[in-house]
């Protein structure tokens, strides 16, 4: 699929769309529960279906319907030889379902696309190992798991993905007797982990988080509380928060909690550095129009997911700004670092790959041009909105990737005002 924005001088109002991240939470742990829940999710996406169907092979009957997601406990069949799981190019599917299905003791074999293969899991394979699980076919699109995960002493590097901690998170409880989580080094993607233990304790799960150490005693069962309703997603809703302030205009984000665990809830706090108007309320959040932007530091080390946005806010703004620990960007959908660098370039920006750092030198307007979405969902999203700054048209080739996390990612935009042609190819 190609899009063409050909104006997107946007403003108004926009319902932000259901959290992915807390979405896979929720359908896990009811999944795990031993009674039906209601998940409340307006919204899907192909990661987001990805854990529903994969848990539909595991555990649990998850069907779609018009509020969200219905789950019942399916039981587990001891005649079913292997599982399998089918978990797209969703890194959060396969990261915190590897572990469940070892605690649960289930063969498994977990199918995986795009570059998901290729993305570092060889810390988390030698921990699950040393604790019972045998993995098989690693570093292919066909990993195999067996064995049943025990209790103990979980060592991991607290720089590497949260998604292998919340993975253990959600485990653990399940096995006979207590474990812990220890964390080594300072922990990055904090507030992921603080998503993770919310949803589980909503499920009744009890498990201690202090200093370096999560503590979880075994035993626990899930408990559903019969309804859970998933909150807005902060970190696809930066994209039109930034895009507003770029571009001078004035745009409200509506269903965005204040309360919210999500760390991309730091887009407020970066975009007031940035200069921009804006303002929160209790559940919306407003970029008031005017105000010239100017160049930043920001660190990336726990809003990797952000970089997109603010590189679209950074290429308007007035002198020069530096995102730097942003390493773990090179592992995502693409390498990121090398596609918000060459994007940006493409449509007239001036930006710069050094180590784990981008840097952008801002202008107040960019020429446009075709770019490609490297196959990453938030690289296409962050082309579109980088129309804002742009004297011409942008194309974007392969534009589809949007539904990785946002399906309806091009007719929000043409609601708030932007000038879009679809062709499919």
């Amino acid at each position: 699929m190609k899009a063409a924005v050909l104006s997107a001088h946007i403003g108004g109002r926009i319902n932000a769309i259901a959290s992915k991240s807390q979405a896979h939470r929720l359908l896990i742990c009811s999944a795990l529960s031993g009674s039906d829940t209601s998940v409340n999710c307006p919204d899907s996406s192909e990661d987001i279906e990805a854990t529903a169907a994969c848990l539909n092979s595991l555990c649990a009957r998850v069907a779609r319907v018009p509020s969200g997601y219905a789950t019942s406990p399916s039981g587990i069949s001891e005649y079913m030889t292997e599982r399998v799981l089918n978990c797209g190019e969703s890194g959060s599917t396969y990261r915190f379902l590897l572990p469940v299905a070892c605690a649960l003791g289930l063969p498994s074999r977990f199918i995986l696309g795009g570059r998901l293969p290729e993305r570092p899991m060889e810390v988390f394979w030698n921990v699950l190992e040393e604790h019972g699980a045998v993995i098989g076919a690693k570093g292919t699109s066909e990993l195999s798991v067996g064995g049943a995960l025990r209790p103990g002493r979980y060592t991991l590097p607290g720089s590497i993905s949260s998604q292998y901690i919340s993975g253990l998170i959600f485990a653990l409880p399940m096995l006979d007797s207590d474990s812990v989580i220890v964390i080594t080094g300072a922990a990055e993607s904090k507030s992921y982990i603080s998503l993770t233990l919310e949803a589980v304790r909503s499920f009744g799960i009890k498990a201690y988080w202090r200093d370096n150490t999560i503590s979880i005693p075994g035993g626990q069962k899930y408990i559903s509380p019969g309804s859970v309703t998933v909150e807005g997603d902060w970190s696809n809703s930066a994209f039109w928060l930034c895009a507003a302030a770029a571009g001078g205009s004035g745009l409200t984000c509506l269903g965005l909690s204040a309360d919210s665990k999500q760390g991309d809830r730091a887009i407020l706090e970066l975009l007031s550095r940035f200069g921009a108007d804006i303002s929160a309320g209790k559940s919306s959040v407003t970029v008031n129009p005017g105000g010239r932007l100017k160049g930043i530091e920001i660190d990336a080390g726990e809003i990797p997911d952000l970089v997109p946005a603010l590189a679209v806010a950074a290429a308007s703004a007035d002198g020069t700004t530096i995102i730097k620990n942003a390493g773990r960007l090179r592992f995502k959908e693409s390498d990121r670092l090398l596609s918000v660098g060459r994007t940006l370039k493409l449509l007239g920006a001036n930006a710069a790959q050094r180590d784990d750092m981008l840097i952008i030198s801002g202008r107040r307007t960019l020429a446009g041009g075709t770019t490609d979405s490297f196959g990453d969902h938030r690289i296409a999203m962050m082309a579109a909105v980088a129309a804002v700054i742009c004297t011409g048209p942008v194309i974007i080739e392969r534009a589809q990737a949007v539904a990785k996390s946002y399906p309806k990612f091009f007719e929000d935009f043409r609601a708030l005002g932007a000038k879009v042609e679809i062709t499919e190819v």
